[in-house]
């Protein structure tokens, strides 16, 4: 079977795989949305922007809400999404034993290749207690010539690493995330805590999923 330690490099995305924020996100865009006339479920929204940025559904949400989509909107949508994570993130079960074992297998030779802007990873990370395993190696669909699903910023994190990303191990949770990391030329393991993402998630382009954290780890003798 193959395991995490058969690569030279791990990259994780962030939002769902390191720390559990995509409900936290969703909730606030839902009720934004609303304020506009867009009504939806918490999970519609889920389903609807999960792996995107709202940026690259602009035009979906103009079309939705018949109001255009303003700097200004999206700015406050950034306070107020990063208020709520402030008062309510978490870490994903298990993530801190993962992300130390393989910090330390791989001599250090881990990034984060997330979608979302480089000031709420590097925050989320920092109040979860992450950021010592990362510092340095954070890496933004935002600061890249295209986001994902585009393989840009596995790219630039596995480059960074100097290693080439076929010996990369992708960590995902999105089928957006997911074809970055298979175009990038990566290996890509979908964590998928719930089974009826599996099928889909594999139909995407991962080749396991996993449900738990401890699944990144060696096995004790």
């Amino acid at each position: 079977m193959i395991s995490p330690m058969n690569f030279e490099a791990i990259l994780f995305d962030c939002d769902g795989v390191l720390v559990d924020s995509e409900a936290i996100t969703c909730g606030v865009l839902r009720d934004m949305l609303e304020e506009l006339g867009w009504r939806m479920t918490l999970a519609e929204c889920m389903q609807r922007f999960v792996g995107h940025t709202v940026k690259s559904d602009r035009s979906m949400i103009e079309a939705q809400t018949g109001v255009p989509l303003t700097d200004e909107w999206l700015e406050q949508f950034f306070a107020r999404r990063n208020e709520r994570l402030t008062q309510s993130i978490t870490a994903i079960e298990g993530v801190h034993e993962a992300v130390a074992h393989l910090h330390d297998h791989c001599q250090g030779r881990i990034a984060v290749a997330s979608g979302a802007d480089r000031f709420k990873v590097e925050m989320m990370l920092k109040q979860v207690g992450l950021m010592r395993f990362f510092e340095g190696r954070i890496f933004s669909g935002h600061e890249m010539p295209r986001s994902k699903p585009h393989p840009d910023v596995y790219l630039a994190a596995a480059a960074h690493l100097q290693i080439d990303p076929a010996r990369c191990l992708v960590v995902e949770d999105t089928t957006v995330g997911i074809t970055a990391g298979v175009a990038a030329g990566a290996t890509v393991w979908a964590y998928a805590p719930e089974l009826t993402s599996q099928k889909t998630l594999l139909e995407a382009g991962a080749s396991h999923t996993f449900k738990h954290m401890h699944e990144l780890r060696l096995p004790k003798p």
